[in-house]
Order: C-alpha cells, then structure tokens, then sequence
C-alpha cells in the first residue's frame, strides 16, 4: 500500500481509501467486516463512511446501518488506532424517506454536535479522524448540476462562519482530529480558507468530491486549492458508479447492480457516457489491463489526490480495485485516455 499525508496535518492516510455507502443495504454485516478485515490486511487504514449510509438504495429501515456495522468491527477487534476513520453530517435534507433530527437538520452547531455524537456512538469510539461535511448548507452546482444561474433566497441558510466555528470547537474539544468537506465548489473552499486564516482558526484538510475518467471538473478551479492549499482530494466515484468497468456496455443492467437498485443516481445516465465508457474501456483491453484499474489507477496518479475512495459490493470486486494501487500507467495509455477526454470531455459532471 502507499500512503500520502492528509493536507498540512500530521495525518498518514492510505492511497486506497474504503468506502461504504452499500453496507446495510447492497452489503450484510459479516460481508462489511469480511471487507473490512480484507482491506485492513492489505494495508488500507482509511475508511470513509457517513451518517446518511447506505443509499443503496436509500431506506429508512437501514439508515444509520453503516455507521454501526463499523462500529461493531471496531468493537470486535479493537484496532480502533491502526484505522484513521472518516464520518460526515449530512446538510440540509432534500429526501422525503431519510430524516435527521427530526427532518430539521442543517449545519448549524446545534446539528452538528448532535449529529458528531450519534456519528461517536454508533461507531463505538470516542474521537472522529477527519469529519465531514458531506454537501453545502447552500445552493450549489453539485450532484451533476452545471453552475448557478440564480442565487436562491435562502433566509434559512446557515451562514459558513457558524458551521466552520462548531467544527474548530469539536477539534478543540478532542472528539474530532480534523475536519474536511464534500461536494463543495472552488468558492466554498475559499470562504473556509479565508474564515480560517481571518480567525487564526483550524482550517479544512481535505474535499471529497467525485473525480473519474466521466468527470474531471475538479481539474478546473479545485485542483488548483489542493496543490496550493493542501486541501487534498478524496476522491468519490472513481469508477463513475461502476460505468467504467465495462459491465453496463450495451445498455446492459444486471440485476442486484448499482443502476439496478440504486436508480436515484442519475448522475452517469447521459447521452455521451455509453460512448465515452466504451473507449475508456477499450483503452484497457489493448493494454492488457483490467478496465477497473486502469480507472483506479489513472485517479491513483493524480498529483492532487490524496485518497481514492473505492466501494466494492464483493470481495473479488474489492480484491481487484486495491490492487490497482500497484498499477503504473505507461505513457501511451495516458495518451490515449487525454485523447478520449478531448474529444468527450466531463460526458458526466
């Protein structure tokens, strides 16, 4: 495995990253702790996960699974500091199934630390690695938007500067080490830098957003924030909601699948993506590589990338994907893939 340091903190986090939005749904508990145990074994030590998993489908007869299944591994092997673990709060709710605190949750203090002490008790532990933001309290071009055309009126909105001073006085209070945010906008990222720097307080480690072969606009305005900032990308989606690795060609959907139960995510179903998809995997096939990991591994070698967060709903699939941490690309095949991306370019933001 390799490693790579978590912004400007003095946190090692493994290249590979667990993810684990299918846990309580796609996933059994044994299977989550058999990843789990997998995984740990190949020298992964980063788990992703969040108070809003899994969304395999979304239900609210398993929300919260997630969070409890890894607090029961954690219960049962007691490697609680050989792991550096990865929650989020969610924002504002825009589900009619899911609800948090009651429905009336937005990144105000009062939710957030309601929300950081459920997140400690259900994964059986008494401090957060990094915790997250998992999406704005404002209006944002996220989830496949493409930018703002209005700024909606808002009263309720919860200004950054609060959300930011709830999570300085978790770290301050030691049960948070550091904190990150998600599905956020080059603007968003400025405002905590700027609040931070302004207030001499903590400032953001890192930003998870989706980045893959379909969608690489994090390379126009965040990439700059994470090599100049050290706000460093954990990377979603590297296999763009598993359309790179070829099993969806054709138009094919199997059954149990990820477009198959989880048919809310729209993000990838978009004109150009069948075509895009298909070459990307044809430039695997002549180079004799796995269509996954040639995926992966273009996310692996990103300067900018601090952890690629891989999410597998079997053990092979889960085999497969770390493996792609050892998996150099040769100059052509990068040639190949900038070739694809000119002429379809982000088919899938």
């Amino acid at each position: 495995m390799k490693y790579r340091t978590l912004g400007r903190t003095d946190i090692n986090v493994s290249l590979i990253c667990l993810g684990t939005m299918t846990w309580g749904s796609q996933n059994s508990e044994a299977e989550a702790h058999e990843q789990l145990d997998y995984a740990f074994a190949q020298g992964v030590t980063f788990i992703d996960t969040a108070e809003g998993y899994p969304v395999t489908p979304v239900s609210a007869d398993t929300q919260f699974l997630t969070e409890t299944y890894i607090g029961n591994w954690i219960g049962k092997r007691g490697r609680r500091d050989d792991i550096i673990l990865a929650t989020k709060v969610a924002g504002p709710s825009r589900d009619p199934i899911r609800k948090f605190r009651g429905g009336n949750n937005r990144l105000d203090r009062r939710n957030i630390e309601l929300a950081v002490e459920d997140s400690l008790r259900r994964l059986q532990t008494d401090y957060i690695d990094l915790y997250q933001v998992h999406w704005p309290d404002r209006t944002v071009p996220s989830f496949g938007r493409r930018g703002l055309r209005t700024i909606e009126d808002d009263p309720d909105t919860v200004p950054i500067e609060e959300t930011l001073n709830a999570l300085v006085d978790l770290v301050q209070a030691g049960k948070i080490r550091q904190f990150g945010l998600s599905n956020e906008t080059p603007w968003g990222v400025s405002e905590y830098l700027r609040l931070s720097r302004e207030r001499g307080w903590p400032r953001v480690a890192s930003i998870q957003n989706a980045y893959n072969l379909l969608n690489r606009t994090f390379e126009q305005g965040l990439s700059e924030f994470a090599l100049r900032e050290q706000v460093g990308l954990l990377a979603y989606s590297p296999l763009a909601g598993g359309n790179l690795t070829g099993k969806y060609l054709g138009g094919v959907i199997p059954a149990g699948s990820r477009r198959d139960v989880a048919r809310q995510f729209v993000r990838y179903d978009l004109p150009n993506q069948p075509l895009a998809s298909a070459r990307y995997v044809a430039i695997a096939q002549a180079f004799g590589l796995d269509a996954a990991q040639l995926a992966l591994a273009f996310v692996n070698s990103r300067s900018f990338v601090t952890s690629n967060i891989i999410g597998a709903t079997s053990l092979a699939q889960l085999k497969t994907d770390i493996a792609s941490v050892d998996i150099i690309l040769p100059d052509e095949a990068i040639a190949a893939i900038e070739s694809v991306h000119r002429d379809i370019p982000d088919p899938c933001p």
